[in-house]
């Protein structure tokens, strides 16, 4: 079977950014901070949103790869511009590679790491050399600014990787992903409204806007977290002690934690960028990974495990032995 290689890593951030002071009370700053780690968000402007990100972190990522283009392209988002089309087609467009297959996942929070193993099939199947996984995310159109269990929590950005098929004799990056989904759950993480469902005509306001059940949300993305790093360091023959880098999702600091004491695992090689980014759903693993990249967290040769969970709900997670020689390409 043909293994896959990690070849370039690129991140976009919308240039504005919302402090806690600016959307809270002095009160509810404080708490966000503390319990949250949240302290700044980005924001996109107006005539930005998620293709334009989306394309950002995809030049930034094929650049880093030394690619004009790819044999394919996947746009994992949950706050896509329009219900219809998918946006990865435009994308591919902006990138000057119309023609190429192109397509949407939205796997919540989960997207990224569900993206990077339907691109690992592609590149195992030989439908494609290469593949362009970009992860975007507007989140801040899918909260209710005025909903202080949301607002504070959700930031926008986009991150993007660059796949490709591994030279024969070449160490590929990622191990067996382990991936799952509970859609028995599916409405403690949810926007009501706004789909074939219940269109928007028909919906109060308030149900156009991301719902959560925190509790809940925490207690599964804990169990369903540790579970999955469980099984991807069994599938790769490792023991967690072996596991020198954990990048879990950026949900919030409280649910890091608890993942880090459930696993037994140093939370000082668990990197984090949430007090700056806040929670970017989908495109939180590929931002979180360029900034560990980009200041030295992730050395060649290392071996990591990635981990997420999202709404749907689902989660996901892989083994990652870090590639020489990549350069991310970061804001």
């Amino acid at each position: 079977m043909t293994q896959t290689v990690l070849c370039g890593l690129g991140s976009w951030l919308p240039p504005t950014t919302v402090d806690n002071a600016r959307i809270l009370t002095p009160a509810a700053a404080a708490f966000v901070r503390r319990r949250l780690g949240i302290a700044q968000r980005h924001r996109v402007t107006p005539g930005s949103a998620t293709v334009h990100m989306a394309t950002q972190s995809g030049q930034r990522a094929l650049a880093s790869a030394g690619m004009p283009g790819v044999d394919a392209l996947i746009l994992a988002t949950t706050t896509p511009d329009r219900l219809c089309p998918a946006g990865a087609p435009e994308v591919a467009a902006s990138l000057g590679m119309t023609g190429v297959p192109a397509f949407d996942i939205n796997a919540g929070c989960s997207g990224f790491l569900y993206a990077c193993e339907v691109a690992r099939g592609l590149i195992a199947g030989e439908s494609a050399g290469t593949v362009l996984v970009i992860a975007a995310e507007t989140t801040s159109a899918m909260v209710n600014p005025n909903d202080p269990d949301t607002a504070p929590i959700f930031g926008d950005g986009a991150g993007a990787v660059v796949l490709r098929a591994a030279l024969p004799g070449e160490a590929p990056t990622f191990g067996t992903g382990v991936w799952g989904s509970d859609g028995t759950l599916a409405d403690i993480l949810a926007i009501p409204a706004g789909g074939a469902r219940r269109r928007a005509p028909e919906a109060t306001s308030d149900e156009l806007f991301l719902h959560l059940r925190g509790s809940e949300v925490l207690r599964n993305a804990v169990r369903r977290m540790t579970d999955a790093v469980r099984q991807a360091v069994k599938a790769a023959g490792w023991t967690l002690e072996e596991v020198e880098v954990l990048l879990a999702h950026q949900a919030n600091a409280a649910i890091s934690h608890a993942v880090a004491a459930a696993l037994d695992f140093p939370s000082e090689r668990m990197p984090s960028n949430i007090e700056r980014v806040g929670n970017t759903a989908a495109a939180s693993v590929p931002l979180l990974l360029a900034d560990a990249a980009a200041d030295g967290t992730l050395k060649p040769g290392q071996r990591a495990v990635l981990v997420s969970f999202g709404s749907g709900l689902s989660w996901a997670a892989t083994t990652c032995v870090w590639p020489e020689r990549l350069t991310p390409y970061t804001t």
